[in-house]
């Protein structure tokens, strides 16, 4: 699993930046992968969260991840990025399926 890296980015709303976990190296079987056949990791460490949606009250809607969590996020949510040569998820809050532990 990735280890959480201090980032210099700070998302925006309900916006939560991932670093995903690294793929699968081989099957459960014992069998080696190659790259083409690795599938893309749906679980990661938070790196940085925004500061909460703005709600019509004009206060702030407080997040249910802080930096450090471990989450499964949808395959298709988010957008990918790479940040120092790591790459990166920026996903909505609702993109987010659950947290592990």
């Amino acid at each position: 699993m990735a280890t959480a890296k201090k980032i210099n980015l700070r998302p925006l709303d309900d916006r939560v930046v991932v670093q995903p976990s690294e793929a699968e190296e081989t099957t459960a079987g014992g069998i080696v992968l190659p790259d083409s056949a690795k599938e893309k990791p749906q679980r990661g460490t938070v790196v940085a969260v925004g500061p909460g949606k703005l709600l019509d009250s004009g206060n702030r809607g407080e997040l249910s991840v802080s930096v450090g969590d471990v989450v499964i996020y949808g395959k298709y949510g988010g957008s990918e990025i790479e940040v120092d040569g790591h790459e990166m998820k920026i996903l909505r809050e609702s993109d987010i399926l659950a947290k592990i532990g």
